[in-house]
């Protein structure tokens, strides 16, 4: 048995000249005050939480999120940073020649400068969704410049197509704990995440981009880019290419393309422009 601990008051009385560390030469060790290691390091866990909880897809800590599709037989592919003039339509076309449905969260300043093409997005059955009026990191924004972001993209999607989106994906992926209670506020349905990134935002060869979506099976949600949220005219041939490549065989696997709508619920098509609770 290991020698006795005298007394608290009586080692702080018997070695006032010693240094706050403690010292309790009777007992055979040294008393360290624990909250200098303990505090950094509840701090540094509790910030790694929050940024999983901002950037990991799945991640549920700042309010759920879409990000399967439910059904196994069931892909949705999604588009962002359109519209794009330069892809936009040749993805169009090649969506309807495999008679595949998609999903478009469109930027509203680049909805403001190619209303004809959001409206042809419409016009195919295309699903439109709301991915911010300037695509800013909204981690750092309050929740006013959030809803100023939400309602002008809403706003310029409206004025275009008569409809008003009701699914928003933040920019990135990147979410904090202001975001989910605006959405709601603002009367959407949801906030739209993914199970497979295809990382496509950089040019490339089509070949690396179609080896990374061999992963792709039922029920996942797809994110892809039809734009370059810097700027009107991004090139994104690569993933035109590697659409021209997998739609035939996503098809032929038995897979059925669905908008987000026909993951999340009975509605078809973007709602008539009037929201319920929120300003459009």
């Amino acid at each position: 048995m290991s020698a006795a601990v005298a007394p608290l008051g009586s080692a702080c009385e018997n070695n006032a000249g010693a240094d706050h560390a403690g010292v309790f030469p009777h007992a055979g060790f040294v008393f360290m005050n624990p909250w200098p290691i303990a505090v950094p390091a509840v701090a540094a866990a509790a910030a790694g939480v929050a940024a999983w909880g901002a950037m990991a897809p799945g991640a549920q800590l700042f309010g759920p999120t879409v990000r399967r599709t439910g059904r196994g037989n069931t892909l949705a592919l999604t588009f962002d940073d359109g519209p794009n003039p330069a892809i936009t339509p040749r993805l169009l076309d090649l969506l309807e020649q495999h008679h595949a449905r998609a999903t478009f969260f469109l930027i509203g300043r680049f909805v403001r400068a190619c209303p004809e093409l959001v409206r042809e997005i419409t016009a195919r059955s295309h699903l439109v969704g709301n991915h911010t009026d300037t695509h800013p990191n909204l981690i750092w924004l309050s929740s006013a410049r959030i809803a100023e972001e939400l309602e002008r993209c809403g706003e310029s999607i409206a004025e275009a197509t008569g409809r008003v989106a009701q699914w928003m994906r933040p920019p990135y992926g990147f979410r904090g704990p202001h975001l989910q209670p605006v959405v709601r506020g603002q009367g959407y349905r949801g906030v739209v995440m993914w199970s497979v990134i295809a990382y496509d935002w950089k040019p490339q060869p089509s070949a690396r981009l179609i080896a990374r979506l061999r992963r792709v099976r039922g029920g996942d949600i797809v994110v892809l880019h039809d734009g370059d949220h810097r700027a009107l005219g991004g090139a994104r041939q690569h993933t035109v290419g590697a659409l021209e490549f997998w739609l035939p065989r996503w098809r032929d696997a038995g897979l059925e393309f669905v908008t987000i709508d026909g993951v999340a619920g009975e509605v078809s098509a973007s709602a008539p422009a009037t929201r319920q609770g929120g300003k459009n």
